[in-house]
This record gives structure tokens, sequence and C-alpha cells, in this order.
């Protein structure tokens, strides 16, 4: 059948119409991706700026030279005890943990080591009650307390400690630093902080000299009477500035910062806590 010039004319334009629409709705249902625009990059790092934080999954990068070793050492003690339980501590520099009267674990990272930021997790077993005595040492080059002694960076240095134990089979908090333990500052050095200008630093120095307390031998043991030392000093996590392993652990809203009345001068300090019954 042959249309007439204007009906052909007229259903040329409404066939043309109808494959425009169905294109139309299909373009709204399924919309192209847009092109990628070049501020949808990442901008290159610039001079100075942190390193991005690493996705789930990352490895961890190696710690840097000089960093002090891991940020945080985890480990599993061989010895007697009824219960389990996992420790965690936190200390600048260094510390070593008695359980009991008996020695449990010191700091990975030895002494030594300048800028030795780091924590221990660690799992042990134990009898109640039980007895918690920390020897805790800040980095000291000598007796006048001072590091990088004969450099331009010559400087008091300061200390900080955090800890908590826990019930393994509970998750049950057994004990974390506070004001509640008991503690005795052994070393403090210098005598004034005018000793940082000294070019050769010395205890024979009045401005350098070091107060030492002696304490008994038997102090990290269950019987040994601590009622004449001083609750724990704490500090605020500003005032320590807990870096290298401490974010690493979550600790209880219980836990504190301590050390002894005077962060930097305070270069060996002991305390202890019983818990349990």
């Amino acid at each position: 059948m042959i249309l007439p010039p204007n009906r052909s004319s007229a259903l040329f334009v409404a066939i043309v119409l109808g494959v425009l629409s169905v294109a139309t709705v299909s373009s709204a249902q399924n919309p192209p991706s847009p092109p990628p625009r070049p501020d949808d990059a990442s901008p290159p790092p610039r001079p100075g700026d942190a390193p991005p934080p690493p996705r789930a999954g990352d490895r961890a990068p190696p710690p840097k030279p000089g960093s002090g070793g891991r940020e945080l050492t985890e480990s599993s003690l061989s010895n007697q005890g009824a219960y389990s339980v996992t420790g965690e501590v936190w200390a600048d520099n260094w510390f070593k943990l008695y359980i009991n009267g008996a020695p449990l674990i010191e700091d990975s990272v030895p002494i030594t080591t300048e800028r030795s930021f780091n924590a221990e997790r660690f799992a042990f077993q134990t009898d109640f009650p039980m007895t918690i005595a920390f020897e805790f040492r800040d980095f000291m080059e000598n007796s006048t307390g001072l590091e990088y002694v004969g450099t331009r960076r010559q400087q008091m240095g300061d200390g900080g400690a955090i800890a908590q134990f826990r019930d393994v089979a509970t998750g049950k908090l057994l004990a974390a630093t506070g004001s509640d333990w008991r503690c005795i500052t052994v070393q403090s050095a210098p005598q004034d902080r005018s000793c940082e200008r000294e070019s050769n630093p010395a205890t024979s120095l009045a401005n350098c000299a070091e107060t030492l307390t002696p304490v008994s031998g038997d102090w990290m043991t269950p019987g040994f009477d601590d009622s004449a030392w001083s609750g724990a000093t704490v500090h605020s996590a500003s005032a320590v500035r807990p870096k290298g392993g401490y974010d690493q652990v979550k600790w209880d809203p219980a836990a504190k910062l301590i050390w002894g009345p005077d962060l930097q001068k305070d270069n060996i300090v002991y305390c202890r806590i019983t818990v349990g019954g």
C-alpha cells in the first residue's frame, strides 16, 4: 500500500520519535559511568606530609633505623600458676616485671637503646593473691640523668609507664596502673636543670648530683611492707607524650600513666600492688 505524501511523512516522524523515546528510557535506567575527572586522583604527597594511614590488610612497615625496635612485642611465657593472665605494658624507656617475687619478663628492647619506645603484650600463669612489682627506668647516659651528653642535644630525659592485666578466661580487668599503686624513686638526677648546660656533666658537681634511696632487696616479694612508699603519681598523656606502641594497645579507662613525682628527674622508680585474695 502506498500512502499519500502527507501521511507518509507523519508516519516517519512517529517512528523516529518512538525510537528516541526508547533510547531515552534505556539511558535513564542504565546511565553510563562518567569519565574520571583529573581531580579524582589523589594529589601527589608534598614534602613534609605525613604518610597515608594503613589500609585494612596492609602489613606494618619495618621499624626505622634507630627507632628502638618493634612497637608491639607479643609473647607467651612458660611459668606455673592456676590462672591465665594477659599483661600489657608500655614504658619510657624500660621495665622489669616481677610476679609474686619472681622475675617474669623485662622489656625486649635494652635500656641502652636510644629512644626505645615500645609496648609488650604477654600471657602467663599465676596464682592469687598476685603481687605485681615493676622496676621502671628512664634512659640516662650516666648517673647525672642526662642524655646526648657532649652534643648540642644534651638534656634531661623524661619517663612514664602504664600497665594493665586481664584474666584470660573472663576478660576481667585484674589490675591497672593508677594512684593506688605504691611507688618509690630509687635514683633521681640531676639536682638542678642547669646541669644540662655543663660542658662536662658529672655527679661531683652540685647541680648534677644524684639522689639515691636504698631499698630492701626483697622489695618485689608479697611479704614486703610498702606502707612507707608513696602513692604513684599519675601524669597526663600530654606530659608523658607516649608513642612507639602505646596506641597499639586498647587501654582500659582505669589504666593511667604513672611515674615518680618528677617525670624528668626521677630515673629509676619501683612500683607495686597486690590483687586478689
